[in-house]
Parts: C-alpha cells; sequence; structure tokens
C-alpha cells in the first residue's frame, strides 16, 4: 500500500515537473547570485571577499543544478528512444560544465583565504565539499568525451583514479563486453546520486556557515539569531536548494521515465561508439 501511494505522488507529466525543475534550478541560482550582490557586496577577483562570493554562486550553479541537469538528461523523452549517442555527448557536456564552475569556485574560496590569511580546510564544511570534488572529479573522468577510433593513449599517473580507471574501461574502451559496461554502470548511478545528495549538504553547510560567520553577535547590525533579512533570504536558498535535490532523485527513481535497456539502438552500433554512462 505505501508503494502505491509512493508511485501515486509521483505519478506527474514529465514536461510539467521538468519545466519546473528547471525554473527551480535558475531560481537557486538567481537567489544565491542576488544573496552575494545585495548582501555580501557583489563580484570582484581581488583577494577580498567580493573574490569569495564567487564560490557560492559557482558551487550552487556548478556542483547542484548543472549537475542535476546532467543526470536528467537521459529521463527526457526524446532520450528514451532512438540512438544514445546526441545525449551521451550532451550529458558529459553538461557535467564537463560543471566540473570546470567547480574548479573555479575552489579557486576564488581557496584565492580570498590565503589573501586573508585564513586558513584553509578547518570546518566540517571544506571536508565534505572536498570530498564532494573528488567523487565528482572520479565521476567526470568516468564520464568523459567519446573516444578516437585509435587506441587511447596511457594517461599520466597523476591524473588516474580508481573510478576514472574503472569509468574508462567500462565505457571507453571499444572492445570491452557489453556485460563488464553493465557491471559497472549501476556503480556510476549510485555514484551520480551520492554526489548530488553531498553536493546538496555541502551547499547548505556553506550557507549556514556564512551566516554564522557574518551575522555574528557584536559585529552585525541584527544577529544572526535575530534572524535579519538576510538570515531569512539565505535560509530560503538553502531550502530551495534541499528540494532541488530532492525533487532530482524523485525523478530519477521513477522506473517510467527511464529509458528501456533493451531496444536502445546503441546496443547494435559498433563498439567504438559505446563510450557514456
Amino acid at each position: 500500500r505505501y508503494h502505491h501511494s509512493t508511485a501515486a505522488m509521483l505519478d506527474v507529466p514529465f514536461l510539467p515537473f521538468c519545466t519546473f525543475l528547471g525554473g527551480l534550478g535558475l531560481v537557486c541560482v538567481a537567489f544565491v547570485s542576488a544573496w552575494c550582490q545585495h548582501w555580501r557586496g557583489g563580484f570582484a577577483w581581488d583577494g577580498t571577499t567580493r573574490m569569495f562570493n564567487w564560490h557560492p554562486v559557482l558551487m550552487v550553479t556548478g556542483m547542484v543544478v548543472l549537475y542535476g541537469a546532467a543526470a536528467l538528461v537521459y529521463r527526457l523523452p526524446p532520450a528514451r528512444r532512438g540512438p544514445k549517442l546526441p545525449w551521451k555527448m550532451l550529458h558529459s557536456a553538461l557535467a564537463l560544465t560543471a566540473f570546470g564552475l567547480t574548479v573555479v569556485g575552489l579557486a576564488a574560496v581557496f584565492g580570498f583565504h590565503n589573501a586573508s590569511g585564513t586558513p584553509n580546510m578547518y570546518s566540517l564544511h571544506s571536508w565534505l565539499g572536498l570530498a564532494t570534488v573528488l567523487l565528482f572529479s572520479c565521476q567526470v573522468g568516468a564520464c568523459s568525451g567519446p573516444p578516437r577510433p585509435s587506441p587511447p593513449r596511457a594517461a599520466p599517473s597523476h591524473l588516474l583514479s580508481p573510478q576514472w580507471v574503472a569509468g574508462f574501461s567500462a565505457f571507453l574502451l571499444p572492445y570491452l563486453p557489453p556485460w563488464l559496461r553493465a557491471l559497472y554502470k549501476p556503480v556510476h548511478v549510485f555514484f551520480g546520486s551520492t554526489i548530488l545528495m553531498l553536493s546538496v549538504a555541502s551547499c547548505v553547510s556553506g550557507i549556514n556557515e556564512k551566516l554564522f560567520f557574518s551575522l555574528k553577535n557584536g559585529t552585525a547590525t541584527t544577529p544572526y539569531n535575530r534572524l535579519p533579512a538576510e538570515a531569512v533570504f539565505a535560509n530560503l536558498l538553502g531550502l530551495l536548494i534541499v528540494l532541488f535535490g530532492v525533487l532530482v532523485l524523485c525523478a530519477l527513481a521513477k522506473p517510467d521515465w527511464k529509458r528501456p535497456e533493451g531496444d536502445s539502438p546503441d546496443a547494435r552500433q559498433v563498439p567504438a561508439l559505446l563510450w557514456g554512462c
């Protein structure tokens, strides 16, 4: 009975759901940008707090919104039939773009900390965020672009990670048996959902940490425990990010929106085209 009631709650058409989710993602980006612009002084690349402000904007945009969009590419109705290769390319492009924004976001926060003499990597937020980015880098390595017809060159050892090697072997090498790719796919999907949850947790903990530092008693006009307008706005941002992550996971878990495995033309493509996730 519980299973049927849960399925009924998720029994909504995909297009309205996807439209709402896309709008929600844009609202998250708009909220974090408005917070940093209106209350935190705007943006610059000069080692001041305005440089730090790029960090929350780029992390929310990359690790949450674009990463969530990449995860949902295969749930789009046109992606559920026909050749899979174009959707693999879109999935990979979104993931790589998200990763690029994440790298710039990390450069912003480390640059600000170094310029201001603030220690790095001492808070739970920083530990959680770095662990998420490391997993993210492994996942992006496992989904990166299509192979060339010639055998791939050996990568430098410092670029290799266990999941990168596993993903490369499972999806990029053209002559690997399909059963081995199928064996790795659930691992890739599991880590994809895990990274999204960790990204949401990192963003929410970062918002909370920033509010505690910025609205401390004695240094702010209205302290955090008095719930000033900035605190209300940023708290709402955190709730919107959580809602976005939950809805993405709901969409990923809905069986009716998954691409059928057996009737994919890619199963009959030449093995060199089988590179995706």
